[in-house]
């Protein structure tokens, strides 16, 4: 007997899944359930009010936008609005904590992180093998209540009422923080750049009537590609929908991770290995082979659409950053523009899988991570090492974790022969791809000059200590499911 699907409801969608929980500041608090379960699930119901749904993001963004647009009418800066959002997703051993054991349709998540922890490539040693993860996520891991604002003050009193709800630290509590991973958007004319320098977070599929005005480029992809139970939740290379417990519609996995970048060492690679071009210094020569790592300029502009010089105006606009394929005549055949390689093209390959026949929709994801960790200092510049931990909490949503993140990291990322049918061997991404022993990691087509030739890259610039699969529940599943 089939079950009729009701129509799409933005309330009922936490707000970070589709629209992005605005953010100067953010929190991950991780946690354990305590014994006490059913206290646990009744407390549930005291969060469900705090949660922030996704017609609630839409209706705070437009606030940010009417208060940029009024400062900037009278001239002035634009103040910040107070602003919070919370958001709760469980792991699959916090499923079971709560004696929730339906079948949710994805064995990434089931298994949970640690368990693929080898398979995506993290370092790690042993037969079982055990990643280099700090303690905290080599245990199990409920769940993850995400809290952001406009500031830490806001962040931090938010907080303090999820505390207040589990009564964390009192001799009653429900739930106990396992860890809290802070982070915070980097400042001044760095913000929406990660730690290496580059715009992040250009390269978002649009949801089918989410989304109703995408970019140019902007791929706009089924809802159940991003949510359960939705149109596009399918097995993939099939039109099969995934098998779903009728609680799970409308909620979202989420990939978390805890990645750390070694700044300081790109840069003195970039430094020492600058592409040498007629008309190029040194530091232009350096500034080139970064762009050609990542598949982008620090701006955001595209190489495959500005390959020899940056275009600053290009990399900050909606109409400019996002509309290109890798299919200009030579592309798929050769590396001028893009090399096969480059993080953005391993990642989201568009014409090189696409024009084989070779569909990507259910491959796509949507980031909403932050970064976290102090600025470089002049000391680690000038040493080359890192000595203050900073790097991204990457955390990304999808409907199906094995379609998702799983196979870009895998498959792709760390697949020295994807892209496919490719004149030559394309190598690793240079920026997430992870080798699985302890040989070099190797790309080629960084000089534009001679495609052919591969770099050694010396080490991995982003280290992940960490991370899980969460479940990240509708509005009305937390009511009639999760809570009590």
């Amino acid at each position: 007997m089939s079950t009729t699907i009701p129509p799409f409801d933005p309330a009922n969608v936490q707000g970070d899944i589709l629209a992005g929980l605005p953010k100067k500041v953010q929190h991950y608090l991780l946690f354990q359930i305590d014994d006490n379960v059913q206290a646990f699930r009744q407390r549930l119901k005291l969060l469900i009010p705090l949660i922030t749904t996704t017609t609630q993001v839409m209706d705070d963004r437009s606030k940010i936008a009417a208060n940029k647009k009024a400062a900037q009418e009278q001239g002035k800066p634009a103040p910040l609005l107070k602003i919070s959002g919370v958001n709760i997703s469980f792991s699959h051993t916090g499923l079971v904590k709560l004696g929730i054991t339906d079948d949710i349709g994805d064995s990434a998540f089931t298994a949970g992180q640690l368990a693929d922890a080898q398979n995506l490539g993290d370092p790690g040693s042993g037969t079982p093998f055990v990643p280099n993860w700090i303690p905290a996520f080599k245990n199990p891991i409920h769940g993850v209540v995400i809290i952001s604002g406009d500031s830490e003050l806001t962040v931090t009193a938010t907080q303090a009422i999820v505390n207040g709800i589990f009564n964390i630290g009192a001799h009653n509590a429900t739930m106990h923080e396992v860890l809290t991973i802070k982070g915070q958007v980097r400042p001044g004319a760095e913000k929406g750049h990660e730690h290496f320098g580059f715009l992040d977070g250009i390269s978002q599929p649009a949801v089918q009537d989410v989304d109703t005005k995408p970019n140019p480029g902007q791929e706009t992809v089924g809802q159940g590609v991003i949510l359960c139970g939705r149109d596009h939740d399918v097995v993939a290379g099939t039109t099969t929908p995934v098998a779903r417990p009728p609680w799970a519609l409308d909620g979202s996995f989420l990939a978390f991770r805890y990645l750390f970048q070694l700044v300081p060492e790109f840069d003195t690679f970039l430094k020492n290995n600058p592409i040498k071009s007629t008309g190029l210094t040194p530091e232009q020569g350096s500034e080139l082979l970064g762009a050609r790592l990542v598949g982008r300029w620090k701006s955001g502009a595209p190489i495959d659409l500005f390959p020899l010089q940056d275009n600053p105006a290009a990399g900050t606009d909606p109409s400019q950053n996002n509309n290109f394929r890798y299919d200009f005549p030579d592309d798929p055949k050769t590396q001028d523009r893009c090399p096969f390689a480059a993080h953005t093209r391993k990642t989201n390959p568009r014409a090189d899988l696409e024009d084989l026949g070779f569909p990507t929709e259910n491959r796509r994801i949507i980031r909403r991570g932050v970064q976290f960790g102090p600025e470089v200092t002049p000391e680690e510049a000038k040493s080359g090492k890192t000595k203050f931990g900073r790097g991204l909490i990457f955390a990304a949503y999808q409907s199906n974790i094995v379609n998702g993140f799983q196979f870009i990291q895998h498959s792709w990322a760390n697949t020295v022969g994807f892209p496919i049918q490719k004149p030559v061997q394309p190598g690793f991404d240079p920026i997430i791809g992870q080798q699985t022993d302890l040989a070099i990691r190797t790309l080629s087509g960084t000089d534009p000059n001679n495609q052919s030739a591969t770099l050694s890259l010396p080490a991995e610039w982003v280290v992940p200590k960490g991370g899980e699969y969460f479940f990240s529940p509708s509005i009305p599943a937390l009511r009639s499911k999760f809570a009590l």
